[in-house]
C-alpha cells in the first residue's frame, strides 16, 4: 500500500486536514495493511515527515514509523518499538491538548493506545522487563496521560467533548491492572464512568467490556450479586458472532451464578464448551462432596488457568448445605443430631471426620446464612427455624 514514503505521507496529511479521524487511525495503526510496506520502515524519518506534515501529527507519524523500523529487524526489536510507541502515545496528548474544541481526533487515540498495551504486553512475554509487569505498568501511566485530558473536557458540547474516549481508554488500562494484579487502581476508573453523563451513550462494545472487568472486580470483591449484574449483561448484550467473547463472560458467570444457586443449563455449557461447570453442578445437587472433590481435581488446570479456582472451591459449602438439607428431609425434624451430619459427611466420602470439623461447617453454614439455626452444644443438636431452615441461594447476602 502507498508504495513510497511521500504517498504514504500525502495519504496522512489529506486526512489531517480533511479532519478523518478513522483514516488517520488507520494510518499509524499496527492493525493496518501499511504497515507491510518495507519503504517506510525507517530509523530516522523527522525531516521527511516535518516536510510534509503539520504539528502535532508530524510527530506521532515520525514515532509510528520507528516504531515499523524496529519491528521490522530481525531479531524483532520490540523494546525499542515500545519505546517509541511510548512517544507516540505521548504525541496523541499534546494532540489532545492542542485540539481543544474538537474529538474528531478520538479514533487515532484509540489506535495509538490499543498498539501501546500490546507491545507492552509484548515485552513483558519476551521477558525485558527487570520486573515483572513493570513495562505494563510504565504504560498505563502513559494512557493515564490521555484519560486525564479526555475527562478534563468539561465543555457543554455533547457531540464534541473528548469525554466520549474515556470509556475505551478505561477498558485499556482494565486489560493492563487485570494483567498485572493490581486491581485496586480500577476503583477511581469505575467511580469515573459511572459518574459520567455519557455511561449509557458510550458503544455497546466498550460497555460489553466495561462490565465484563467491572463483573470480575466484583466476583474478586465477593461481590457476588453485582457480579451477577454486570457480567449478565455482558453475555446478553454480547453477539453470537463472538462465541469466544461469550465463553470468556460465561466462565466468570457460571460461577458466580451458582453461588447464588443457579445451577447452569447443560445445553448453554456445551456450546460454548465449559461443561466443567455442569458436572460441578451435578456434584452440588446431589450435595455429594466426593465427587465436587473429584471434579475440582479432574478440572484443576482449567479452574487455575481462569483464575476462579478459589472462587470455585467456594461452591462446596453448597454442597454441604444441600447434603444436609437432604438429612433435614430425611430426619423430618427441627432437633437434629449432629451425629447425622457426621455420618452423611462420611457417606459421601468426607473419610475420618470429626465431630469437631462437622460442627465447624455447621457453623460456617448457619454464619453464612445458609442454614437458619443454632447449634445447641449441650445435646449436641443443630436446632433449625421452623420456618425456612435452608433459605434459597440466592436471598442469601
Amino acid at each position: 500500500m502507498f508504495g513510497t514514503l511521500n504517498n504514504y505521507l500525502n495519504g496522512v496529511q489529506r486526512a489531517w486536514s480533511g479532519q478523518d479521524g478513522q483514516t488517520v487511525a488507520s494510518f499509524v495503526s499496527l492493525s493496518d495493511k501499511h504497515i507491510m510496506n518495507r519503504n517506510l520502515y525507517l530509523q530516522n524519518p523527522e525531516s521527511a515527515v516535518e516536510r510534509q506534515l503539520d504539528q502535532p501529527i508530524d510527530e506521532i507519524v515520525s514515532a509510528h514509523l520507528k516504531v515499523l523500523y524496529y519491528l521490522g529487524c530481525e531479531p524483532r526489536g520490540y523494546m525499542e518499538a515500545y519505546k517509541h510507541q511510548t512517544q507516540c502515545t505521548q504525541a496523541v496528548v499534546k494532540m489532545l491538548q492542542l485540539l481543544k474544541e474538537e474529538n474528531w481526533c478520538l479514533p487515532i487515540m484509540y489506535a495509538v493506545c490499543l498498539d501501546l498495551r500490546i507491545l507492552a504486553q509484548k515485552c513483558e512475554e519476551e521477558g525485558k522487563s527487570s520486573k515483572p509487569g513493570e513495562i505494563l505498568e510504565k504504560a498505563a501511566e502513559c494512557l493515564m496521560g490521555c484519560f486525564r485530558v479526555c475527562a478534563a473536557d468539561n465543555r457543554s458540547s455533547d457531540e464534541d467533548t473528548k469525554r466520549l474516549g474515556m470509556l475505551t481508554l478505561v477498558n485499556q488500562l482494565f486489560k493492563v491492572y487485570f494483567r498485572i494484579n493490581k486491581l485496586h487502581l480500577c476503583k477511581p476508573l469505575i467511580r469515573a464512568i459511572d459518574s459520567s453523563a455519557f455511561k449509557d451513550s458510550f458503544p455497546l462494545a466498550e460497555q460489553i467490556t466495561y462490565k465484563y472487568f467491572v463483573g470480575r472486580k466484583a466476583m474478586f470483591d465477593s461481590d457476588y450479586k453485582a457480579a451477577d449484574e454486570f457480567l449478565s449483561f455482558a453475555f446478553q448484550n454480547c453477539s453470537r458472532r463472538f462465541p469466544k467473547n461469550k465463553r470468556s463472560i460465561l466462565i466468570y458467570l457460571v460461577p458466580v451464578k451458582m453461588l447464588l444457586g443457579f445451577m447452569p443449563k447443560k445445553m448453554v455449557l456445551e456450546r460454548y464448551d465449559v461443561l466443567q461447570f455442569h458436572e460441578l453442578a451435578c456434584a452440588l445437587k446431589e450435595g455429594n462432596v466426593r465427587r465436587f472433590d473429584d471434579v475440582i481435581q479432574k478440572h484443576e488446570a482449567f479452574f487455575i488457568k481462569c483464575g476462579i479456582y478459589l472462587l470455585v472451591e467456594k461452591l462446596k459449602f453448597i454442597a454441604y448445605r444441600n447434603l444436609f438439607k437432604k438429612v433435614y428431609l430425611i430426619k423430618n425434624t427441627h432437633q437434629l443430631d449432629l451425629s447425622n451430619f457426621q455420618s452423611a459427611l462420611e457417606f459421601v466420602g468426607e473419610e475420618g471426620i470429626t465431630m469437631d470439623e462437622t460442627h465447624c461447617i455447621v457453623a460456617n453454614l448457619i454464619y453464612e446464612g445458609r442454614i437458619k439455626g443454632y447449634i445447641s452444644h449441650v445435646h449436641n443438636k443443630l436446632v433449625v427455624s421452623k420456618q425456612n431452615p435452608f433459605p434459597p441461594l440466592n436471598t442469601v447476602s
